[in-house]
């Protein structure tokens, strides 16, 4: 059965209009339409409704239309043909003799998403490596309504549009229709569109095109806008993901029309269809939990293995520093993990680490600014011991040997203000303080013309006289010190005595 429903298709897919029309009027379908509206109705005949009746009419209008071969050709291996050079291989009066086209290895869905789209014309008989599109963690794909395909111009303009029929089977209408809702109105199971460059190098990432705009059916679809830029002379960049088109699609057996709009300025883009169950940061979470979690002993070699090797690392020969500290959002670590392809012990959270990702998926090692994809994160199975283990301290130091130790902050001395230090001359030192001249030395002792501001001594003609500084004293700051704590204690003993006037020399300005 598989056999005759796989040989009906291809009959089907080389019918021209006026045949296609005398299918559907013998099964009382529309006969009106474009020939691919033609072709989707008769295929999606051939697809659920194949009777009996209906594959003996399908073969008797295709040799009707053209002659059988007497001889058959020798044997051949079985290759799936490009829909596109079917009708190359009939005359337009059917006198040249037909190629078989039925065969196990034909591949519908590719025959039916290029004969029906009007997206890309691949040259006949041509092998050319497919487009890829990067694996996104958030998106699991169920099934592919549309193999990547060219964006090709069909003119000169600045402006093109590329139109794309396809219809969902009940198994898919039924996956979407029965799936949670992440949110009110969002589907988890969806249909996406994603766009990316024409390049097969390498799996591709998402990519819009200039001026693109996307119309389900009779509705523009939305497209995701541009982050704004806080940097002066910074473009605003663009999120490029998968687009949802599911609300604005028809849930049953009829056909769905999407018609992409993108400007022709010379780069060459591919679009894409899919079927995909959409998960959130707290299923991924799950998901590294139970398969991404390596050994603590695993962990504690990969220690030993970088100090033996790079001694010079981070801090010292001895041990390697980590924090318990997320460096996203500051806080301690609840599920430490970073990728396996960083070379760094430091861990971030997985948890933030997850949810960042799911709001602007750039997936960068907050510690290194390298790539840490999802496929290569993993649990630091000795960190999460340490981490139940050590609850008050922030930071832990890796030894030669494996073994950890806690880094506590040092606490503050509480302490009371220090008084000013006494620097002790050479008199001081054998024991002798002495007195201080205050009022009468006439300027001997070692303050004596500040002194000389009380009376005629330390003054000539109303003129200060020449400042006396002893240099036996190592700094003239201590001996000040000292001098008014003798007077502080002269004071006490004596009642306040008189202020003492600071003269200055000539063309000094005082600071006080």
């Amino acid at each position: 059965m598989a056999a005759e429903l796989v040989e009906a298709k291809n009959m089907v897919m080389s019918f021209r209009v006026s045949d296609l029309q005398m299918l559907l009027g013998f099964v009382g379908r529309s006969k009106s339409g474009l020939k691919h509206e033609l072709v989707t109705r008769a295929l999606q005949l051939v697809q659920f409704d194949c009777s009996p009746e209906l594959f003996k009419k399908i073969k008797e209008l295709y040799e009707t239309r053209y002659a059988k071969k007497n001889v058959e050709p020798g044997p051949q291996p079985h290759r799936p043909l490009d829909p596109l050079t079917v009708h190359s291989t009939y005359d337009r009066a059917g006198t040249v003799p037909r190629t078989p086209l039925s065969g196990p290895n034909i591949d519908y869905p590719v025959l039916y998403g290029k004969y029906l789209n009007g997206l890309g014309r691949l040259p006949a008989k041509t092998l050319k490596p497919e487009v890829r599109l990067v694996k996104l963690p958030f998106f699991n794909m169920l099934d592919e309504l549309l193999k990547p395909t060219e964006l090709v111009p069909q003119n000169a303009e600045k402006l093109q549009e590329s139109p794309c029929i396809f219809a969902l089977t009940p198994r898919q209408v039924d996956l979407i229709r029965s799936s949670r809702e992440l949110q009110p109105g969002v589907k988890a199971v969806q249909v996406v569109l994603r766009i990316c460059y024409s390049d097969t190098s390498c799996p591709q990432e998402d990519q819009y095109p200039p001026n693109i705009a996307v119309k389900v059916n009779h509705s523009y679809c939305s497209v995701p806008g541009y982050y704004p830029s806080n940097k002066p002379g910074v473009e605003p960049k663009r999120p490029c993901r998968p687009i949802n088109l599911t609300h604005l699609m028809y849930l049953s057996s009829a056909t769905n029309r999407i018609t992409v709009t993108w400007g022709n300025y010379g780069k060459s883009y591919s679009v894409a269809l899919y079927l995909v169950r959409q998960l959130t940061s707290s299923e991924l979470l799950q998901r590294l939990k139970t398969i991404g979690v390596k050994h603590p002993e695993l962990c504690k070699a990969l220690v030993k293995e970088k100090l033996r090797l790079d001694p010079d690392s981070e801090i010292a020969t001895t041990g390697v520093r980590v924090s318990l500290i997320c460096p996203l959002v500051k806080m301690r670590l609840s599920v430490p993990c970073r990728a396996e392809t960083c070379a760094h012990l430091q861990c971030f959270d997985a948890v933030f680490y997850l949810q960042m990702n799911e709001k602007k998926p750039t997936w960068m090692c907050p510690v290194c600014d390298k790539p840490a994809p999802y496929d290569q994160l993993i649990i630091d199975g000795l960190l999460s011991k340490i981490l139940s283990e050590c609850e008050d301290a922030d930071e832990i130091e890796y030894l030669v040997d494996g073994s950890w130790c806690p880094i506590r902050a040092e606490k503050e001395r509480s302490c009371s203000p220090q008084g000013p230090i006494l620097v002790l001359g050479a008199s001081d030192a054998n024991g002798l303080l002495p007195p201080p001249s205050v009022n009468s030395g006439g300027g001997s002792g070692p303050l004596g013309s500040a002194g000389g501001g009380l009376g005629a001594p330390g003054v000539e003609n109303g003129k200060p006289g020449a400042d006396v500084v002893d240099l036996t004293l190592d700094s003239s700051s201590s001996s000040e010190d000292e001098e008014e704590e003798e007077e502080e204690d002269d004071e006490d003993e004596e009642g306040p005595r008189p202020k003492r006037r600071c003269l200055f020399q000539k063309g000094l300005v005082p600071a006080c």
